[in-house]
């Protein structure tokens, strides 16, 4: 007869995506996820199957707890440059308040794994894909509606502010300085015309 867990997934979950965000996936010792989430080393085996099994969750949670909620904010109705405003300013303020400086789970996984690792490249392409996608289709709207002027090509605008997103949580590891990352959001707003 199978054992009942006898653990939260979803906090042990959480507290592994926290433990690699801290120190990347190489960094992260199987101890460390035992610390971190106060499971046992064969029950984490037995719930996630290995190290990458439990990444890879991490990876789904981080996606189900910062990505989705930034597509929301895109698709709900609103002006483009405030929904953009909205995301990039969001951005901004979950960096300055994460005194931990925690990585990206994303752009830490496509420093670290995505070369050689197709599962994990897999994740990262469906996530930057979904916000992209959602970013591409508010300036298509945006523009139909005159929002916003016609110009460069929505996809490639979708994918700068993507990539502005992106350094926007390698500069606020560096330095998360609210006047800095405000200003770099301000410039992407003004690349949308």
């Amino acid at each position: 007869m199978a054992r009942i867990r006898e653990f939260d997934t979803e906090a042990a979950v959480e507290a592994a995506m926290d433990a690699f965000r801290a120190k990347g996936y190489e960094g992260t010792s199987v101890q460390d996820l035992v610390v971190a989430t106060g499971v046992g080393r064969g029950s984490l085996y037995a719930a996630f199957g290995s190290k990458e099994g439990l990444y890879l969750a991490a990876m789904d949670r981080y996606r189900e707890k910062h990505a989705l909620p930034l597509i929301g904010i895109l698709r709900s109705g609103a002006p483009a440059r405030e929904l953009v405003r909205e995301v990039l300013l969001g951005t901004v303020d979950v960096i300055v308040q994460d005194g931990s400086r925690r990585a990206c789970l994303i752009v830490g996984a496509a420093m670290e794994r995505i070369s050689h690792d197709p599962t994990v490249a897999a994740h990262v392409r469906a996530t930057t894909t979904s916000l992209e996608d959602a970013l591409f289709e508010v300036i298509v709207e945006a523009r139909s509606k005159g929002e916003l002027p016609a110009g460069r090509s929505p996809r490639d605008l979708a994918r700068y502010l993507i990539a502005t997103l992106h350094g926007l949580r390698v500069l606020g590891a560096i330095n998360p300085d609210r006047a800095s990352l405000t200003a770099v959001a301000e410039v992407a707003l003004d690349a949308l015309g």
